[in-house]
C-alpha cells in the first residue's frame, strides 16, 4: 500500500492540517509531500491532474486521489482500521460533518484577519474588525452550545472535528485575543495532542 499526502510547504493550512492529524491518529505510515503555493505550484500540470480542486491537502492512495480535507477524513475512517475519526453515533457523526462543514464556511472575517500564520508563526496587533468581532460572537456562542456542558471532546471521545474546532479558537487564543475561559481551556487541551503537536513541529522547522 502506497499512501501520500500533499500538503502546502509552509504547513499554516488548517486543512491539510486536518488530514494529517487524520493520517497520524490511525497510525498509518505515509509519505508527506509539500506543494510550494506562493509559487503556485498546485496549478501545475503535474498536481492538478491528481487534485480535481488544484488545492491542498491531496491524498494519494495507490493512485486513488482525493481532495478536500473533509473527504480525506471520512476516507480514512471508513478505509482503515484504528482509532475512529468520528463518532460511532450516526446522529453525532452527522453533527462532526456538520462542525467540519460550518468551520470550512463560515466565519470569514476572522480567517481574514487571524490568519493561521498567528497560530505557526507570529500573532498580530492590528484589533479585529467590526465584523469579526461579530464573527467572534458567533463562534464563542456556537461552540459554547457544543460543549455546554464543559466536556473536553465535543462528543465524549476525540474525534477530528475537535482538532479543527481547536484550531478556528485557537486564531483569536494564541493571538491574544479575548476568548471565554471555558473556550480557551479547550482549545489549549485539543492543541496538546500528540497529533496536532507533531504537525506544529513541522511549521517551527522552517
Amino acid at each position: 500500500m502506497s499512501l501520500k499526502l500533499y500538503v502546502d510547504a509552509c504547513y499554516t493550512s488548517p486543512y491539510a492540517m486536518s488530514a494529517f492529524v487524520a493520517l497520524t491518529e490511525k497510525k498509518l505510515a505515509f509519505d508527506l509531500i509539500t506543494v510550494d503555493l506562493h509559487k503556485a505550484e498546485q496549478y501545475q500540470a503535474g498536481f492538478s491532474k491528481m487534485s480535481l480542486t488544484s488545492r491542498v491537502p491531496l491524498l494519494d492512495h495507490d493512485g486513488f486521489y482525493l481532495s478536500e480535507s473533509s473527504a480525506i477524513d471520512e476516507y480514512v475512517d471508513e478505509t482503515f482500521p484504528g482509532l475512529k475519526l468520528f463518532p460511532t453515533s450516526a446522529k453525532e457523526k452527522a453533527k462532526a460533518r456538520q462542525v467540519q462543514a460550518w468551520l470550512r464556511s463560515d466565519l470569514m472575517p476572522i480567517r481574514m484577519e487571524r490568519s493561521t500564520e498567528v497560530i505557526f508563526y507570529k500573532p498580530v496587533t492590528t484589533p479585529l474588525s467590526e465584523s469579526a468581532q461579530e464573527a467572534a460572537k458567533k463562534l464563542f456562542f456556537i461552540a459554547n452550545e457544543l460543549l455546554k456542558d464543559g466536556q473536553q471532546n465535543l462528543f465524549g471521545e476525540w474525534c477530528i472535528a475537535d482538532t479543527d474546532l481547536a484550531l478556528m479558537l485557537n486564531r483569536l487564543v494564541l493571538n491574544g485575543d479575548t476568548v471565554p475561559e471555558k473556550l480557551a481551556a479547550y482549545a489549549k487541551y485539543q492543541w496538546q495532542r500528540a497529533s496536532v503537536q507533531e504537525w506544529v513541529s513541522k511549521s517551527k522547522m522552517i
